[in-house]
């Protein structure tokens, strides 16, 4: 029940941000490949705030994580991050394939 929860939250940041984006976005395939780049940059930094956050939460110190320097810790929490894209990048994928759906001008 630990990682449910994180998992559950992963997911549904994943499914939003592209749909945050694509009402950014203009319509169109350009944009939306955009937005796919930009979500996965986004839930990239998203995941590793995410993932210092869990570990602030539960009891490490954030000068602890920091002690080896910030690159480290980045990596460190970046590869974290990627880990987590087998949970947040299917459901991303799948928000970002129905948002030709909602097109009013382009045509897909």
């Amino acid at each position: 029940m630990n990682i449910f929860i994180p998992a559950v939250i992963l997911a549904l940041i994943g499914w939003f941000v592209p749909r945050v984006l694509g009402k950014l976005l203009p319509e169109g395939v350009r944009p939306l490949l955009l937005n796919a780049l930009l979500s996965t940059l986004i839930m990239g930094c998203l995941g590793i705030v995410y993932f210092m956050v869990l570990y602030v939460i539960q009891g490490m110190p954030l000068s602890a994580m920091l002690m080896d320097g910030v690159g480290p810790a980045i990596g460190y929490f970046g590869r974290l991050s990627m880990i987590s894209a087998l949970i947040w990048a299917p459901i991303m994928i799948l928000s970002l394939a129905g948002l030709p759906r909602k097109w009013t001008k382009e045509v897909w």
